[in-house]
């Protein structure tokens, strides 16, 4: 499991590109200079909430985009689809045992 810097840092990299904004872009329009934002993206440096905010902004994402796993959204997402899908095929199951009992 990643540190909170390493995981910002990968997040904040991986949507700047997905926009295609580079690091000077990026820096000109959250009002820091480029060198901060590369210090950020090589976790040397941590922005403040405030700046979090600005970025997150920018890039039109959520904040907590910023701060998650991929794998852990992945994780969580599959058991979800796990869980629903076993409560579907049990509600099936109950819904085709009625229906026998009533046909008989």
């Amino acid at each position: 499991m990643a540190g909170l810097r390493e995981t910002f840092a990968k997040n904040l990299k991986e949507n700047r590109r997905k926009c295609g904004f580079s690091q000077a872009k990026l820096a000109e329009m959250v009002g820091v200079s480029t060198h901060h934002i590369a210090m950020i993206e090589l976790t040397r440096n941590f922005p403040a909430a405030e700046l979090v905010e600005r970025i997150a902004k920018a890039m039109n994402i959520k904040i907590f985009e910023l701060f998650v796993e991929d794998s852990s959204i992945s994780a969580d997402f599959e058991m979800l689809r796990k869980l629903i899908s076993s409560d579907i095929r049990q509600l099936f199951e109950e819904y085709l045992e009625k229906l026998t009992k009533k046909e008989k």
